[in-house]
């Protein structure tokens, strides 16, 4: 498993991205959060195609503290079943890796 990885996470509003971001830096579950759109969503929800605009987030953190990530995601998030999504860092400029493992917590 890749010690560094990015998690997505798609929301409706960009206040919603904002609060996930804020509260996950607050706590240290991340070192940077990128947040992106609006975007538009195509996705099967319930039988029905639905064709939203939705705001992605994207998290840089470790994959050791992905649980708590993913629990303080769930509990902010306004969908049913929130994409959580984690891709593994395979590389990355070393300073940079440094720099996200100084700033989350220990």
């Amino acid at each position: 498993m890749s010690e560094y990885i990015q998690v997505l996470t798609t929301v409706d509003s960009r206040e919603k991205a904002e609060e996930i971001a804020r509260k996950l830096l607050d706590a240290r579950l991340a070192a940077c959060i990128q947040i992106i759109g609006p975007i538009r969503s195509m996705y099967w929800w319930k039988g029905e195609i639905e064709d939203s605009h939705e705001w992605i987030c994207l998290v840089k953190t470790k994959s050791e503290i992905y649980n708590e990530v993913e629990r303080m995601i769930k509990d902010i998030h306004s969908y049913e079943v929130p994409e959580i999504i984690a891709m593994p860092v395979t590389y990355g400029y070393d300073k940079y890796l440094r720099w996200l493992t100084t700033e989350l917590k220990k």
